[in-house]
């Protein structure tokens, strides 16, 4: 008796599967297909999506490089007038 109950069960997934399986065709045909040739793949997107990210990285750098070099110059002229006495200025 048990084994016809695993029996009954394993009859009733596969149509569960089968009926799953068919509308899941049903629902792929109503779309339109594009062919391969002129959809651009996966990895060009991700190659140009790398080629972007390392262009902002590049220009942040930069502003860094730039912004380091003007903070560095304006701690170095403080340093030389904090060094000067103000009556020698005159």
């Amino acid at each position: 008796m048990a084994s016809s109950v695993y029996v009954q069960a394993a009859a009733l997934v596969v149509l569960v599967q089968l009926l799953c399986l068919g509308a899941a065709e049903a629902e792929q045909e109503t779309g339109t297909v594009i062919p391969a040739e002129s959809r651009p793949c996966v990895d060009c997107h991700a190659f140009e999506f790398m080629q972007r990210a390392l262009q902002d990285l590049k220009k942040t750098a930069f502003n860094l490089d730039a912004r380091t070099e003007t903070l560095v110059l304006r701690a170095e002229r403080r340093a030389l007038c904090d060094c000067m006495p103000t009556n020698s200025l005159r």
